[in-house]
């Protein structure tokens, strides 16, 4: 595959990359939200427990787009030293 689409790749990760930690935070403010306006404490637990698993699997999900980035970056410079080469 050529440089571009590796260049392209690596800017298309970001993106998703800013739009992953955007929907982490706005999650995060609305059950807090939930969490200070739930009536009984059973319902705040709940929410609790919701919220903290929504941020995990955010954060599993931030973590693979900057492997994946990682991963295109070091692609990228093995492209670059075979288009040297040639």
């Amino acid at each position: 595959m050529s440089v571009e689409y590796y260049k392209k790749q690596i800017i298309d990760l970001r993106a998703r990359l800013d739009k992953e930690k955007e929907a982490k935070k706005k999650d995060n403010e609305r059950y807090a939200g939930y969490i200070k306006s739930a009536s009984t404490p059973s319902s705040k637990a709940s929410y609790r427990k919701s919220k903290i698993d929504h941020a995990a699997s955010h954060d599993r999900a931030i973590e693979s787009l900057k492997r994946q980035i990682e991963n295109a970056k070091a692609t990228l410079a093995r492209e670059r030293e075979r288009a040297k080469k040639k």
